[in-house]
């Protein structure tokens, strides 16, 4: 029967350079003392997002694939663990069924065996979700507002605009200049590849796709 411990940081910089791992470590050594449990292996992953499955990450999908019945697992926190109610489940149930004990330390212990652990296992695992989806609204309401203030996102600078020192988007007076002329030939009734065409002529490759979404973007900022 092997006992293994599970630990995480969630990006390089505090695999390398922060004192995480290491508490880490430490309360894993300190619960198995207590519990009379040697610890066989400890699983290390650096730099990633709890946002990923257990399964899906280097050294969570390690130690799944060599867990046995009988087998226990360590692991300081939740969240170092799980991010998704789903997969916390999800993974509890499946080493529940392969007699493989899941000990989440901050939750009091055997989180597979124990009642009242696996149903504030369960409460926490939520609440971890559901702060994840407040994070990504959260990262939503920025990148609109700064979408709103023309701040350049990053990825292909959009059509008739150009990245300012300051990162704000600038126009681009020539590109500028042929918007309003494909907006011109547009209510003129050209369609999308001959306004492809009168730009090629004009020194601006574009595509008729692109024409349709420079058109819908002026149309949306009217």
């Amino acid at each position: 029967m092997g006992v293994y411990g599970y630990i995480r940081v969630s990006t390089d910089r505090q695999a390398h350079e922060g004192e995480s791992l290491g508490a880490q470590q430490r309360i894993l050594e300190g619960y198995a003392q207590m519990r009379d449990l040697r610890l066989d292996r400890v699983f290390v992953e650096r730099g990633v997002s709890g946002a990923k499955p257990l399964g899906e990450r280097p050294e969570g999908a390690r130690m799944l694939d060599i867990l046995q019945p009988g087998d226990t697992v360590l692991t300081p926190k939740l969240d170092r663990m799980f991010r998704s109610a789903h997969d916390a489940l999800n993974v509890c149930d499946k080493l529940k069924a392969g007699r493989i004990s899941l000990h989440m330390i901050d939750l009091g212990g055997d989180t597979t065996t124990n009642g009242v652990s696996k149903l504030l296992f369960t409460i926490l695992a939520a609440v971890a979700e559901a702060e994840r989806d407040r994070t990504r609204e959260r990262i939503r309401d920025v990148k609109a507002d700064q979408r709103a203030r023309r701040r350049y996102l990053g990825g292909n600078t959009p059509f008739g605009w150009t990245v300012g020192h300051d990162g704000a988007l600038v126009e681009d007076p020539a590109q500028q200049a042929a918007i309003a002329k494909m907006v011109g030939l547009r209510r003129a009734g050209h369609g999308l590849r001959a306004i492809a065409a009168a730009m090629k002529t004009q020194h601006h490759y574009v595509s008729h796709v692109t024409v349709q979404k420079i058109l819908r973007a002026s149309r949306s900022s009217d």
